[in-house]
């Protein structure tokens, strides 16, 4: 049955398909999505109050899957009242980058709301299916918080998974009121806002308070919360902070998944508990967890709950292993790492109050020292850095390379060509270092894409190697580091 499904599926693709190019080819197709460059850019966006803007890249897959979306969404958001205008821009030809640097374009397709010409600019968090897309830019376009004038109102603005802020108000004007609505105009892509004259049309919370007062709405924990401070960097605060879950559940339920999302971008130390959810005995290990999460609140920490079935990504990532769970991992925006593996439920609360007196050292991610290191381009760990590159007294060539480049396997060879020439030299290595598998944590090695080069020469100056690669000019560049090294040394011995 799914072989079928599968080729009937396929054979609907090519049928859509051949209709599009037939459709194209006689003229008939008109594409909504307006094409904008650096000669049209700004002119155009400054005459739009609200214009959506795809940044995107020809050889993208996410941006081939998005387009036929995209050109759905602005055909039916043409005929909206006013109409919503959808444009792209290829942010990947060479005249349009500064454009794409003006709008921090840092991956593919990146989406942007602009409003009043272009002035205020917003990040596209909606869908990316067509009837998605459409919903979320009906919203956007319109008011920043919408009207609640009945509890009908209210019990369909207000549900039962989403975060929901409505400002209550005595009258519609005023200083806490313009604050308010500056709010809903920062924070629009992120969260409904709402307002009312009348709290009893809510459905939770003192239905007799006259504002006025901020009532935020949530899936978890205490359910709604007011605030009464109408300062906009205060209001702000306080909806970023009671918008993350005193404890995020991460697991396989998408309905959790834009909380996994903030407690991830939050500037909290991140203090993540992994265990199989669906053991018996987890409950007292849950019931500790929440309790120390209570215990550090606002004091820097945010705490998320992960299940073993959803976080097999993120035990990749820090490189752990199923067999140490329940274990906690500790991650600081620094990127530094503290790990407590095969924990019990009494193990949290000490081990927590240890690690905030600095009493714990970082865990490093690191491959197995390898038992045998025998063939030319020397393997590196994150155990062995020290001793085979920092402290080894050589002339050290390591590459930071990914399995997966395509990249670093055509420097593979070349390196090999390299460490074959100095084979006979020991004051000369070249190796490399897997960065997906192991912790960089030396400051000196900036490694933001593979592969990076580095060169350590043997008196310990560190330089990137930015130089072609290939065997001639890699041996020419170790040749003079090597030289500059002895002139440097013959020197320190004149005097």
């Amino acid at each position: 049955m799914g072989r079928i499904v599968s080729v009937w599926l396929a054979f609907f693709v090519i049928a859509c398909s051949l209709t599009a190019i037939s459709a194209e080819e006689s003229g008939e197709s008109k594409e909504f999505v307006l094409t904008l460059d650096q000669s049209n850019f700004t002119d155009t966006v400054s005459k739009q109050d609200f214009i959506v803007v795809e940044f995107y890249a020809p050889w993208c897959g996410h941006c081939k899957n998005l387009a036929p979306e995209y050109e759905k969404a602005a055909s039916i958001l043409s005929k909206h009242d006013p109409p919503i205008l959808l444009a792209k821009v290829d942010a990947n030809e060479e005249s349009n980058k500064d454009l794409a640097n003006e709008y921090e374009v840092r991956g593919f397709p990146t989406l942007k709301i602009l409003r009043n010409g272009g002035k205020n600019v917003q990040e596209y968090k909606g869908p990316r299916e067509a009837d998605g897309i459409v919903e979320y830019l009906k919203k956007q376009s319109g008011p920043a918080s919408a009207d609640i004038k009945s509890a009908e109102d209210a019990s369909n603005f207000i549900d039962e998974k989403n975060i929901v802020i409505v400002g209550v108000f005595p009258k519609f004007s005023g200083q806490e009121f313009d604050n308010y609505m500056a709010l809903a105009e920062k924070l629009r892509s992120d969260y409904e806002f709402g307002q009312t004259l009348d709290a009893k049309y809510l459905p939770r919370g003192e239905s007799s308070v006259t504002g006025p007062v901020v009532r935020l709405f949530k899936p978890f924990d205490e359910l709604f919360v007011d605030f009464k401070d109408f300062n906009v960097e205060a209001l702000e605060k306080f909806v970023e902070e009671s918008s993350i879950p005193l404890v995020t559940l991460f697991n396989n339920d998408p309905s959790n998944h834009p909380f996994i999302i903030k407690f991830y971008n939050s500037p909290l130390a991140k203090a993540m508990l992994f265990a199989n959810l669906s053991n018996e005995g987890v409950d007292s290990l849950k019931s500790k967890f929440r309790e120390v999460a209570e215990q550090y609140k606002g004091q820097g920490i945010g705490f998320l709950l992960g299940d073993l079935e959803a976080s097999q990504a993120a035990f990749q990532y820090f490189g752990v292993q199923e067999s140490q769970v329940p274990l906690i991992i500790i991650l600081e925006n620094d990127g530094k790492k503290y790990l407590k593996p095969n924990l019990e439920a009494d193990h949290i609360a000490p081990w927590v109050k240890d690690y905030k007196e600095g009493k714990v050292p970082p865990y490093v991610k690191s491959e197995p020292i390898p038992v045998e290191n025998n063939e030319p381009v020397k393997v590196v760990v994150a155990d062995t850095l020290d001793d085979m590159v920092l402290k080894s007294g050589k002339n050290v060539l390591l590459e930071f390379y990914a399995p997966w480049c395509g990249h670093c396997q055509k420097l593979a060879p070349i390196l090999e060509e390299v460490a074959i020439h100095y084979e006979k030299d020991a004051s000369v290595l070249i190796a490399k270092l897997d960065a997906t598998a192991n912790d960089i944590v030396d400051p000196n090695f900036d490694v933001r894409g593979y592969p990076t080069v580095y060169f350590r020469s043997a008196d310990g100056n560190i330089s990137a190697y930015e130089g072609e690669r290939t065997k001639e000019d890699i041996i020419d560049f170790i040749e003079k580091n090597r030289e500059k090294t002895a002139h440097q040394e013959a020197l320190k011995d004149e005097l």
